[in-house]
C-alpha cells in the first residue's frame, strides 16, 4: 500500500512539473482546452491542466525578415524581369496569427509575388529601375493592410535586387558608358575653354599691367625732366642774381674807393687786356683811351646818382 502511494505521488508531480510552462522573453504561447481557443500566455510562470489544455501554437514576437527568392515579373513595356524582395513584419496577435491563415510565411510570399506584379506592370522598364522607393512604399502599404487580419505588422518591404535580361543590361552598360565618355568630353572641352579663358585674362592682365607701368615711367621721366629744368632754371637765376649782386658790390665798392682818372684808365686797359684774351681773331681799340676812362667815370657818377 505505501508503494502505491508514493507512485500515486511520484506520478502527480511529474505531472505537475510536466504542465509548469515558462513563457520566455519575446514569446506568446497560445492555449487551446479541449480543442477551443482558450488563452494566450505572455512572458512568466503559467500551469495548463493535464489532458484539457494544450499549447496550440508558440509565437515569436520579434521582428522577423524573410528574404524570398527572385520572382519574374513584367513591365508595361513587356521587358520580364528578375526582382527579389525582402520583408519585416512582426507577430502583433498571436491568437490571430495561429488562427488567421494556414501558413502565414506562405501566405505573405505568394502575397508579396502578386502585389509586386501589380506594381511593375504598371510601370516601365526605366521607371522599375529608379522608382524603388515608390515601389517600396506600394508594397508595405497593401502587404499591411492584407496581413493586418493575420495578426501581422508589415514594417517594411525592400527590392533588393533588379535583374534585367542579359540583351538589357548590354544595352545598358553600352549607354552608360556612351554616357560616361559624353560627359568626360564635356568635362574635357569645358576645362579648355576655361584654360583659354584664363589664359587671354591672364594676357590682358599683363598688357595691361605693362601699358600701366610704361606710363608710370614716362610720368616719372616727364616730372625728372621738369625737375630738372626747374632746378637749371633757379641755378641760372641764382647765378645771374649772383653775377649782379657781384656787379652791384663791385660798383658800390668802386664808388665808395672814389678813384681818380688814372686808375679808371689803368682798369680800362685791364679790361682791355682780359677781353684780348678771348678766341675773337680781331680787336677794334678806340682811338682815344681817355674816351673810355671817361665813360667809365660817367656811369660812375651816374650810379652814385641814381643811389643817393
Amino acid at each position: 500500500m505505501l508503494y502505491f502511494i508514493l507512485a500515486i505521488i511520484i506520478v502527480m508531480i511529474i505531472l505537475v512539473m510536466a504542465n509548469i510552462k515558462v513563457v520566455p522573453q519575446a514569446n506568446a504561447y497560445v492555449i487551446e482546452r479541449f480543442g477551443a481557443y482558450a488563452a494566450t500566455w505572455n512572458v512568466g510562470l503559467h500551469v495548463k491542466i493535464p489532458i484539457m489544455d494544450r499549447v496550440a501554437n508558440k509565437v515569436l514576437l520579434k521582428e522577423q525578415v524573410i528574404d524570398f527568392k527572385p520572382q519574374p515579373v513584367i513591365t508595361k513595356d513587356n521587358v520580364t524581369m528578375q526582382i527579389d524582395t525582402v520583408v519585416f513584419f512582426q507577430i502583433t496577435d498571436p491568437k490571430l496569427f495561429t488562427y488567421g491563415v494556414s501558413n502565414p510565411f506562405a501566405a505573405i510570399e505568394n502575397l508579396t509575388a502578386t502585389t509586386l506584379r501589380n506594381i511593375i506592370g504598371e510601370l516601365e522598364l526605366d521607371e522599375t529601375l529608379t522608382s524603388r522607393d515608390i515601389i517600396n512604399s506600394r508594397m508595405r502599404a497593401v502587404l499591411d493592410e492584407a496581413t493586418d487580419p493575420w495578426g501581422i505588422k508589415i514594417n517594411r518591404v525592400e527590392v533588393k535586387n533588379i535583374i534585367p535580361p542579359e540583351d538589357i543590361q548590354a544595352a545598358m552598360e553600352k549607354q552608360m558608358r556612351a554616357e560616361r565618355e559624353r560627359r568626360e568630353k564635356i568635362l574635357q572641352a569645358e576645362g579648355e575653354k576655361t584654360s583659354a579663358i584664363l589664359k587671354a585674362e591672364g594676357l590682358k592682365e599683363s598688357q595691361i599691367l605693362e601699358a600701366e607701368a610704361r606710363k608710370q615711367a614716362m610720368i616719372l621721366a616727364a616730372e625728372a625732366e621738369k625737375e630738372a629744368a626747374i632746378r637749371k632754371a633757379e641755378g641760372e637765376a641764382e647765378a645771374i642774381l649772383k653775377v649782379q649782386e657781384a656787379t652791384s658790390a663791385g660798383l658800390k665798392m668802386l664808388n665808395e674807393a672814389q678813384p681818380t682818372t688814372e686808375v679808371l684808365t689803368l682798369k680800362s686797359f685791364e679790361a682791355l687786356a682780359q677781353v684780348a684774351e678771348g678766341q675773337a681773331t680781331k680787336l677794334i681799340i678806340p682811338s682815344e683811351i681817355q674816351n673810355v676812362s671817361g665813360l667809365i667815370a660817367s656811369l660812375t657818377e651816374t650810379s652814385k646818382t641814381i643811389k643817393e
